[in-house]
């Protein structure tokens, strides 16, 4: 024990000292960061400081509740960055920051990043478990659900088709994060506005009430945190060589905005969207990836219950298939659940296109029909719920008829010329 506290001792004195970081001690949001990232920027020569500490406002030549306002970084040259300047400055010592250091050269990135930065400070005290938000009543959940679809809708004469995509991608996306919001909300009483509005802008996941829960998640180690992130990266990196260099290398249309969107789901799915739960769980929210290794799914109601897109799962799952089951049972349940699934896809893909209805819908009513087949007596005798079978069953189930779900009208009169907007065709 002494020769590890040695080490220690000698690896700090061995780095040289290059500034201080100021924290308000008294918000449980910023404490917590202090204490996630202490030894990350001790290994860098900053050590952190709270700002409530006497000498800090006159070396900083503030007033004590003007040094409050916003974190500061007080360099061993005399420089002092605060706010958003504060964290651009730290993230350039980071070699996963310095990307967004990079960005917010970018006036107009800057001043996003400014923005952003004033709102979270003014609502950060409210991570210290208060409740601020009142509760929304019942009958306004479903409005956005209803209200932004229509409107996406009737933006469709003056909408290119991948415009039209996007557009009721997102009406239906917020739709249900204000429905699901509303639902935690009456479920806890009152819940804290900062993380209320992360959760409807900042994480893709649909799961509110483990989001938004006061509680510390369990803390997300350094080096996890690191190979997460790199795996990450990899697999962004990989979606933009298939989407912008490997697509516009094919002749065959179809072929290349398959190519396209496999690149996307890439990006987004596995890629931005896993960089977002890393970021929330090294905040100690509880913020699990939305995609968990599908291709490891050894049976379809794996694939779709704990693998594919966990957010859509919640919202099956708890907003048809446990109400419907209950009055139902299971097989009609599960078959009614995926052919929701289906219509809401229908939006997304086949309207745009104008055409392909009914495919998409048929593709889930086959999921369906497939996590029922692998639960029959037939399908345990074939061991169709596990194994190699299970596994081969599945991509069968799964795969095979995809193309129903991003059928060839889609492909051409949405996928193309969006990838053609973007300079990736």
């Amino acid at each position: 024990m002494i020769s590890e506290l040695t080490e220690i001792t000698e690896t700090a004195e061995s780095i040289p000292f290059r500034g201080w970081i100021f924290y308000d001690e008294d918000c449980t949001f910023c404490r917590e960061l202090a204490l996630r990232f202490e030894t990350v920027f001790a290994r860098r020569g900053f050590h952190f400081e709270p700002l409530q500490c006497d000498w800090v406002p006159r070396r900083l030549n503030l007033t004590r509740e003007a040094a409050l306002e916003e974190m500061r970084v007080l360099t061993t040259a005399g420089e002092v960055f605060g706010g958003a300047d504060a964290v651009i400055h730290l993230a350039r010592q980071l070699w996963w920051g310095f990307p967004l250091a990079f960005l917010a050269r970018a006036p107009f990135v800057h001043v996003i990043l400014d923005r952003v930065y004033r709102w979270v400070a003014t609502h950060r005290t409210c991570a210290i478990k208060t409740a601020t938000l009142p509760e929304f009543p019942a009958r306004t959940r479903w409005v956005p659900l209803a209200v932004l679809p229509l409107v996406a809708l009737c933006l469709k004469p003056i909408s290119s088709a991948w415009i039209l995509m996007w557009l009721m991608a997102f009406a239906i996306f917020f739709g249900c994060k204000w429905l699901t919001l509303g639902k935690a909300i009456q479920r806890a009483g009152r819940v804290c506005p900062f993380r209320a509005a992360a959760y409807l802008f900042a994480w893709p996941g649909m799961d509110a009430v483990r989001f938004l829960s006061p509680d510390l998640a369990p803390r997300y180690s350094r080096w996890a945190m690191i190979k997460s992130a790199a795996f990450a990266l990899a697999r962004i990196l990989l979606g933009a060589l298939l989407l912008f260099a490997v697509a516009r290398q094919t002749t065959e249309p179809i072929l290349a905005g398959w190519i396209g969107m496999v690149g996307m789901i890439l990006v987004l799915h596995f890629g931005l969207f896993d960089l977002a739960s890393i970021g929330w769980r090294a905040l100690r929210v509880d913020a699990p990836p939305i995609m968990n290794r599908p291709l490891r799914s050894t049976s379809v109601s794996e694939f779709w219950g704990r693998r594919w897109n966990a957010a859509f799962n919640d919202l099956a799952v708890r907003l048809v298939f446990r109400p419907v089951a209950h009055h139902t049972g299971m097989v009609a349940a599960t078959l009614i659940a995926f052919a929701v699934s289906g219509l809401i896809h229908e939006l997304v893909i086949s309207l745009p296109a104008g055409d392909g209805f009914g495919l998409p819908t048929a593709y889930f009513i086959f999921q369906g029909v497939g996590i029922l087949a692998e639960h029959s007596s037939v399908g345990k005798r074939f061991g169709l719920g596990g194994g190699l079978s299970g596994w081969l069953f599945t991509m069968m189930v799964v795969a095979a008829p995809a193309y129903w779900l991003f059928h060839p009208p889609f492909v051409r009169q949405v996928i193309l010329p969006f990838m053609r907007a973007i300079g990736a065709l």
